[in-house]
């Protein structure tokens, strides 16, 4: 795992990790979105040859991009900003991820979230 971590700091990303999962994390100005994509392109492409030297694979399916930022400046994205290729899949951006149960929307609203847990809250406690 310190090597991932050195092969993804190259690069100027911020990783978290946890039990199974790994988030990649870069910040840029709106005015550099196109640049910031093909730098976290760059990165992943490099997490994806680490890990087949140590017979992992990398999930696209599981793998999701936001595009975060003031209500504003995402709407300026025209849609939720560039999607990333990674050889034959493309990762699209999405308007919201979920992130430890929780579900972040990219102006940073906890609306749907809230949302979502009164809904199940509720019906569990219609179940009592």
């Amino acid at each position: 795992m310190a090597d991932l971590v050195d092969i993804i700091n190259r690069h100027g990303v911020t990783l978290h990790s946890f039990a199974d999962d790994t988030q990649l994390y870069l910040h840029s100005c709106h005015e550099d979105i196109t640049m910031a994509a093909t730098w976290l392109k760059e990165c992943i492409m490099d997490v994806c040859r680490w890990m087949s030297a140590n017979r992992l694979k990398l999930n696209t399916n599981k793998t999701e991009l936001l595009w975060s930022g003031s209500r504003h400046s995402i709407s300026q994205l025209r849609g939720y900003g560039p999607s990333i290729q990674l050889g034959a899949d493309t990762v699209p951006a999405c308007d919201h991820v979920r992130l430890l149960g929780v579900i972040i929307w990219a102006d940073f609203s906890l609306d749907r979230h809230v949302s979502v847990v009164s809904s199940a809250s509720f019906y569990w406690l219609r179940q009592v």
